[in-house]
């Protein structure tokens, strides 16, 4: 069996990683995954400052997802000290979250299509995506870390010219992306790289506790946090979710979740304008610890917090979804016919690299004991 190396640096990896494939001829057999190459240790950094310079710390977790995290944050620290969230603050939340959801899924997407050599489609997911990240720079001022959530609500409030703009773009918006969508779901060369390839089943997924689109592209819609947090419950917000459980299932379901987001944006809008009163109320911070997990776009998300009377971080756990659905890419792998398929097996997951280095193990050359890094 041979090993044919992809990474550290390689032009469909979006961050630095190396996975091995072990190959029979075309066949692939297995992977083995490497990294270490991006760790920050931002849970070690937090540890000693105070909250309200940490809540902007937690926002450089992730590129992409970065506003979910702020979310997370300020969310696990209001349900430990029991602070109330004015009702307009949780509707603007769901509103800049799921733009955020929109955006991430279809950079997912656009890496998918250029990895199955579609570039005509990556291009056009990566051109609607422009009007989703005009409307987040529009709503907290930012395009990618918006320093948006404050522990207790939001930094700003929407005025009627903002509202209006944002009715219509997301209208222009849901007309283009049906279009594209559209191409994805009946074209035969997407179908011919995209279906029977990297399939995963029920029991795997639950043996790796694989998360997000991940999971519910293999028939698990309850994985959803969002079934579980107030605000979506007031929205009668459902999952999108599918059986297949192949790399098709994995960019569908993140396709009809797009559509979902735009139609849970308008709920959201309909119940901000309902609402009245400010956007944020005092926090009162006490001693005490607790945690949290609201649904990042690539799935779970889990934050424990200890925290002083004073504000200050004792100790921070985040917890991000790629940790495990890099588990079941190990999986998927073994219903790859090719080198290629396996690539683009390893893209339908839309792994988060610099999410998920958490910790570092050290290994001893002579003896082989791994052992933990410790500052």
């Amino acid at each position: 069996m041979n090993v044919v190396p992809i990474g550290p640096i390689h032009p469909i990896l979006k961050e630095p990683l190396r996975i091995k494939l072990l190959v029979e001829g075309e066949n692939v057999k297995g992977a083995e995954i490497d990294m270490g190459y991006v760790h920050r240790g931002i849970e070690r950094i937090m540890e000693g400052k105070h909250y309200l310079k940490c809540i902007h710390l937690s926002e450089r977790v992730c590129g992409i997802c970065s506003y979910i995290h702020t979310q997370s944050f300020a969310e696990c620290i209001e349900n430990m000290c029991d602070i109330e969230v004015p009702e307009k603050a949780k509707y603007l939340r769901v509103i800049t979250c799921e733009l955020e959801r929109i955006h991430s899924h279809l950079i997912a997407a656009a890496v998918y299509n250029l990895t199955i050599e579609h570039e005509t489609l990556g291009i056009w997911m990566l051109n609607v995506r422009e009007s989703i990240m005009d409307l987040l720079e529009l709503i907290t001022g930012n395009r990618v870390n918006m320093g948006f959530n404050v522990v207790g609500g939001v930094r700003l409030d929407l005025n009627k010219e903002i509202l209006d703009k944002i009715h219509k773009k997301i209208d222009e918006f849901e007309e283009d992306v049906k279009n594209i969508i559209e191409v994805f779901e009946t074209g035969p060369l997407i179908g011919m790289r995209s279906k029977h390839i990297g399939k995963i089943g029920y029991k795997e997924i639950m043996k790796t506790r694989a998360a997000g689109p991940v999971a519910r592209a293999s028939g698990i819609p309850e994985s959803d946090w969002r079934l579980r947090h107030e605000t979506y419950k007031a929205l009668n917000f459902k999952p999108d979710w599918r059986n297949e459980g192949d790399n098709y299932a994995r960019m569908m379901v993140r396709h009809d979740e797009v559509l979902t987001s735009v139609e849970l944006i308008r709920r959201a809008l309909e119940h901000y304008a309902e609402s009245s009163g400010i956007v944020r109320n005092k926090a009162e911070i006490r001693a005490t610890e607790g945690e949290w997990y609201n649904e990042a776009h690539r799935g779970e998300v889990y934050y424990k917090i200890a925290i002083t009377d004073g504000g200050l971080i004792k100790r921070i756990i985040i917890r991000t979804p790629t940790v495990m659905n890099l588990e079941a890419y190990k999986y998927m792998i073994k219903d790859c016919p090719t080198i290629a398929d396996a690539v683009a097996t390893y893209t339908s997951i839309d792994p988060c690299v610099s999410c998920t280095e958490r910790t570092i193990q050290l290994k001893d050359l002579n003896t082989g004991k791994l052992s933990d890094y410790k500052i």
